[in-house]
């Protein structure tokens, strides 16, 4: 068999045009020159050394299993040998599925460039063995289709391209595999992988275009316009950053048009970020690739736009992105909520993603200011700490309603974050003329060329958790250059590059830099860059020092979420309250100081470890984490109604490191104004009631904390619901310590409609416990209403008890869902 596979790639490596054999060993293109992954090293028992060992150690083999386990190599190998049995429906969940395996394969490519490993690069080989197989004759591949090509997936269409701008993902599949195939082929300078992905391009550059007897369709998920403009770099051929160009230059001109998947109007006016987070910020890295890599001012001027309106007007603190769950979308200019924030995943990823290009092609400093404040929260968040969990929404406040988990049906954040991680050395450095830019400060060795000479630099440095940084010249063979420092947005006083956020403490941090112990004359030019331009020895060393201290930040007036409340940062790194470190008092009834005063502490890794992930612990031994102290007071309400207030000691974590401990409150923002304060209430009925569900639901205490939704649309509060169960009955049950007497109760319905699960109930009905411990309907009942978001009140004859229950009804098509219960 392996005979017959060698002898038909190279088959089909001799019908590949002459200028698709070969591969590009240029990295340009860019008016500023990336130094590729393969070029630096981080170090081990660093903070990033930590994040990509344990990428290696249990991320990327949870990732694999995960693909053997869900059947991911089974699509392919059924496609390999196609039956009108297959129900390919059943037996392969997403369209997208094929992703899974690419994603992974990519991330580990990175892994092997740091930690070259025979045993995994078999295993690659091994699964692109299973791939292999699964392309049709003239390129194409895509499992859904090719495993029942009579009966395909059901968002696959009739046709091939026929549902593309819909559900079918044929072109986000593309678009994965090159990426994968790209840092295969950079990693191991083995071809296997990338000529299966040039001969997939090939197919579609024949089959997708504008000219007669072509498919004029656009990617329905974008992520192909970017991929071809990666391989268009690895091999040379200009017709793949055209087909990329196609790809942007018609959408808002095909057949569908909407926000959601940003085609509701051609790109070149598209002025804000609207739709579905992760596929806007895939086009919008694809924009900034091909203006880039064309000069196509009119790409240059939209993505300059869109960019300006998500820094001024749609970015997290975080540097998360998409508020609102309802399609993982944007929402409009300055709706940031907290609690309801999705900042998927993948979003922050992809967030990274258009700064970094848009960095390459603009060369400021400004970009990093963005990106690295996503990769320091909103993105590293997505993944515990040991690598074994996931988040895929990103909420800066919770009630204990969220929870990482070990996987998802949907896989697309663990993958994502599969390949992310390891890349990371990719962004460190860059490279115009007779200038290195240093990006991000992490410790590393390096070897960049310089007009085509070669310089090695290397950096020392405890970064994020103080700012003192050591870069050393190992080697230089390129003479005089410039070294161009990065000075962070923070350590300048602008959280981030519009006026979304600012400092509210009015301290003023400096900065230090030296080469070889003295001070030397140079000065932050207009791209943001601190650039010292001299003849390099080698054994130079410049020494940086960045002033870092907490600090206060305020949102524009205009974030309604965020009035009269602060968040806290430190250096790159936003900080949260979390229940664990608080225990004793109500982190959501806090009020902060008007001058607040902090100190710094340490906490140990120990305990944000699962205990099924111990191994990695060595990986962090002696090492800690940067905590924050403060005093604060909290509110609440007696009995009697009368407000009082108490002195607490308050303690900040790092927000990437939330939810390792167990459910429960945590927030990002604290009120620091009295309206924007939430004192405690007296315990409801409900609240001191012991409460049961007839299946396992997600934040249980939602149901009695005395929270309820603004309207049907609100997404601010926490909320239980039984999906993925549906046409099922299920119950709730309130047992009180002692017997009450109660006549009136009120739900409020969650309904996601029309994109999610949720549906209000069919019926639903409110039982008490007799004396005798049975289950009777309580008399009189006037109404059970059903309607989303309400109040909806059921008023009864009085009842005396010590047990309530209410009972619904699920929909048979949908789940049911809701936010508050209240008796009295």
């Amino acid at each position: 068999m392996k005979k017959i596979l060698m002898t038909s790639a190279l088959a089909a490596l001799a019908l590949m045009p002459a200028s698709a054999q070969k591969v590009n060993k240029s990295s340009g293109g860019y008016p500023i020159t990336p130094v590729p992954f393969t070029s630096v090293k981080v170090w081990n028992n660093t903070f990033w050394g930590q994040r990509i060992e344990t990428s290696r150690k249990v991320t990327i083999p949870l990732a694999f299993s995960k693909c053997e386990s869900e059947g991911r190599y089974k699509n392919f190998e059924r496609a390999a040998h196609p039956s009108d049995s297959y129900d390919v429906g059943k037996l392969m969940p997403y369209s997208f599925d094929d992703t899974d395996p690419y994603k992974t394969i990519e991330g580990a490519s990175y892994v092997l460039q740091t930690y070259p490993d025979q045993k995994l690069k078999a295993y690659i080989d091994s699964v692109l063995d299973i791939i292999a197989p699964a392309q049709e004759a003239d390129g194409y591949l895509y499992t859904a289709r090719t495993q029942n090509p009579k009966h395909p997936h059901f968002w696959a269409g009739d046709k091939r391209w026929s549902m593309e701008e819909d559900l079918s993902h044929e072109l986000y599949n593309l678009g994965h595999m090159v990426e994968g195939a790209v840092a295969h082929w950079q990693a191991t300078g083995s071809r296997k992988f990338l000529d299966i992905a040039i001969r997939y391009a090939d197919c579609v550059v024949k089959e997708v275009g504008p000219n007669p007897g072509q498919a004029c369709v656009v990617p329905g998920h974008q992520i192909a316009e970017m991929a071809l403009c990666k391989l268009y770099l690895a091999t040379g051929n200009k017709k793949y950053l055209e087909e990329a160009k196609f790809f942007l230059d018609y959408r808002g001109k095909t057949s569908i048009k909407q926000e959601y998947s940003q085609s509701h109007k051609p790109v070149l006016e598209q002025d804000e970020a609207v739709g579905h987070a992760v596929r806007a910020t895939y086009m919008y890295a694809g924009m900034a690739d091909v203006a880039a890599l064309t000069g196509d001012t009119a790409y240059i001027h939209a993505i300059d736009r869109i960019w300006d309106n998500i820094v001024s007007k749609k970015l997290y603190i975080t540097g998360g992105i998409g508020a609102t769950n309802n399609g993982e979308a944007f929402g409009k200019n300055y709706e940031l909520p907290n609690m309801s924030a999705y900042c998927e995943t993948c979003a922050a990823i992809g967030n990274v993603y258009v700064n970094y290009r848009l960095f390459l092609l603009h060369g400021e400093s400004k970009y990093y200011d963005v990106l690295e404040r996503t990769l320091y929260n909103g993105l590293i968040s997505g993944v515990s700490m040991d690598g074994g969990g996931f988040f895929y929404p990103n909420p800066l406040e919770s009630m204990g309603q969220h929870q990482r988990q070990a996987w998802f049906g949907c896989a697309c954040c663990p993958s994502n974050i599969c390949r992310f991680l390891p890349s990371l050395p990719g962004y460190v450095y860059a490279v115009k003329d007779k200038n290195v830019y240093v990006n991000l400060f992490l410790s590393n060795s390096s070897s960049l060329k310089v007009a085509g000479k070669k310089v090695s630099l290397s950096q020392d440095t405890q970064y994020p958790w103080n700012g003192d940084i050591a870069i050393k010249v190992d080697d230089n063979k390129a003479g005089q250059f410039g070294m161009k420092i990065r000075i962070p947005g923070w350590v300048k006083g602008q959280p981030v590059p519009s006026d979304l956020y600012y400092y509210s403490d009015g301290k003023r941090l400096g900065y230090t830099i030296t080469v070889n112990g003295k001070k030397v004359e140079a000065k932050v030019t207009e791209d943001g860059y601190y650039t010292i331009n001299r003849k390099w020895k080698k054994g130079d060393v410049v020494r940086v020092h960045f002033d870092m201290e907490a600090r206060t930040v305020r949102a524009n007036n205009k974030v309604e979420a965020d009035r009269g409340c602060i968040s806290i940062e430190r250096g790159p790194i936003v900080y949260c309250a979390e229940w664990p470190d608080n225990q004793g008092f109500d982190i959501m009834s806090i009020l902060e100081n008007r001058e607040p005063q902090f100190a710094e502490g340490k906490l140990s890794y120990d305990g944000f470890i699962d205990t099924k992930y111990k191994n990695v612990l060595t990986l962090y031994k002696g090492q800690n984490m940067e905590t924050l102290t403060e005093n604060v007071q909290t509110l609440a309400y007696d009995k009697s109604g009368k407000l009082s207030t108490k002195d607490q000691t308050l303690t900040l974590i790092p927000y990437f490191a939330w939810a390792h401990r167990g459910n429960g409150n945590m927030k990002v923002w604290l009120p620091q104004d009295v309206k924007a304060a939430k004192p405690s209430a007296p315990a409801t009925l409900a609240a001191q009631a012991k409460v049961e569900f007839s299946s396992p639901v997600p934040a249980k205490s939602s149901i009695t904390d005395g929270l309820v939704p603004a309207d049907e649309n609100d997404r601010s509060i926490p909320y239980i619901h039984w999906w993925p169960k549906k046409n099922t009955t299920e119950w709730i049950t309130y047992t009180f310590p002692e017997s009450k007497e109660i006549k009136t109760s009120t739900v409020y319905w969650y309904d996601d409609q029309p994109w999610g699960g949720c549906k209000v109930p069919d019926s639903w009905k409110l039982y008490y416990q007799d004396e005798a411990g049975n289950w009777k309907e309580v008399p009189g009942a006037d109404a059970y209403p059903c309607k989303r978001g309400v109040a909806c009140i059921v008023n009864f004859d009085p009842v005396k008890t010590k047990a309530v229950k209410l009972e619904l009804k699920q929909p048979e098509t949908h789940s049911c869902g809701l936010f508050e219960w209240s008796v009295k």
